[in-house]
């Protein structure tokens, strides 16, 4: 990887980086949609530029724009980087202007009608229909603290969504230094515009990435050697404590200079500033295990044993009847998850039996063709003859009544 500064917040992606890049914005990406509307599918690339010039149009300027989260991290990291959930996009853009938001979310919906298959009619598709069976949550935030920025995330029955960003402001763009990484993509944009040659060793854009954690080495060696790290938790809504047990059940261990203790206190402090209600906590807790552990229930009982864990040892903010009903929360989720298993279980059981049932036959009669009567008494099996398409006439005299009439006794 090229350098600038070692204590730069910005990097030259290598050539190997760039590739993975390009085949992560050249994958196709389902949309799916509900009810009777069709899936949309889309190459990440594609979806970028119409909605880029599509905002143009309409007179909303884009500053840059940029892959975020866990994609960003997998392009940047080394060759066995885990996979990624969320296919996360930020475009850079002026919200001082309320109508802003109205004329972001209609581009964007407009967008989906250019990607549905042929043959389907667009006439009657409104943009309050397309929303309803194509988007997954729409966020606006607006708030005393500078923020100001929106979320669209596009519908994915695997839960690998599709999340566009526009943000003006963002006071806190990171929760821990391995995810706080933005590739901007501006310079692949013109690339693909511009460039008929293929992409090969000698001729690629040159694409920089940041750390909005600060300092960009620091960072990359964290995500490298999965190690834990962040700056000011207390800053983080949640405090970023579910992501923080995210990383310990996928074996990251804190950095040499993180008192993970008191890192620990105040994560827990603002997660319960934040979801003090228990059936906010509830609500919170089903939505990130249902995107971030579809499927894994042994992956999930581990991370809930480990919310556990981390909840009841650093936690110091709550009353003790309150502390008590989270911990009870937690344990009846993860009793949900063994039963579940315990139920997949039982029922392979029963399937592995059924299918030794059936691989067990014993057989107890063999039949072997139709029993007749010869002329003198004896008693044989009867094969009828085959047919004379065989090339040659076959006799029906035969000396041993034991013989079908068309094999000649030995």
């Amino acid at each position: 990887m090229a350098t600038l500064n070692c204590r730069n917040r910005f990097q030259v992606l290598c050539y190997d980086q760039v590739v993975r890049l390009h085949e992560v914005m050249e994958d196709v990406v389902p949309i799916h949609g509900r009810g009777n509307f069709p899936t949309l599918d889309v190459k990440l690339c594609e979806l970028v530029q119409v909605v880029r010039e599509k905002l143009a149009a309409d007179g909303v300027q884009v500053r840059d724009v940029r892959l975020n989260g866990g994609a960003a991290s997998y392009i940047l990291g080394s060759a066995n980087s885990q996979e990624f959930n969320d296919l996360d996009l930020i475009f850079g853009v002026d919200l001082s202007n309320q109508n802003e938001l109205q004329k972001i979310r209609n581009c964007v919906l407009e967008c989906l009608l250019d990607f549905l298959p042929e043959g389907v009619s667009k006439e009657k598709m409104s943009s309050c229909s397309l929303k309803e069976a194509y988007v997954q949550k729409m966020v606006k935030v607006c708030n005393e603290h500078g923020d100001r920025w929106s979320l669209i995330s596009l519908f994915n029955k695997t839960r690998k969504n599709v999340e566009l960003k526009f943000v003006d402001k963002m006071k806190r763009q990171f929760e821990f230094s391995v995810d706080s990484f933005q590739v901007i993509l501006d310079s692949l944009l013109t690339f693909y515009d511009i460039s008929q040659a293929p992409m090969s060793e000698h001729f690629y854009p040159t694409v920089v990435a940041e750390s909005v954690y600060g300092d960009f080495s620091e960072a990359w060696y964290h995500l490298n050697n999965k190690l834990i790290a962040t700056r000011n938790p207390e800053e983080i809504r949640g405090g970023g404590l579910l992501k923080y047990c995210n990383l310990l059940v996928k074996n990251f261990t804190p950095a040499e200079d993180v008192d993970i203790r008191t890192m620990e206190r105040y994560m827990c402090s603002r997660f319960f500033i934040d979801f003090s209600d228990i059936n906010q906590q509830r609500q919170k807790l089903e939505a990130y295990l249902a995107n971030h552990f579809c499927g894994d229930e042994g992956m999930k009982y581990q991370y809930l044993m480990t919310l556990y864990r981390v909840v009841d040892e650093s936690t110091i903010c709550l009353m003790g009847h309150e502390r008590r009903q989270t911990l009870n929360l937690i344990h009846q989720l993860a009793y949900q998850v063994l039963m579940t298993q315990e139920r997949k279980s039982q029922v392979k059981c029963i399937e592995l039996h059924e299918l030794d049932q059936l691989n067990n036959l014993v057989i107890d009669q063999v039949f072997y063709g139709p029993f007749a009567s010869g002329s003198n008494g004896s008693q044989y099996y009867s094969y009828a003859a085959p047919s004379s398409t065989f090339g040659h006439q076959i006799s029906n005299s035969s000396s041993c009544p034991f013989c079908p009439p068309f094999l000649k006794c030995s």
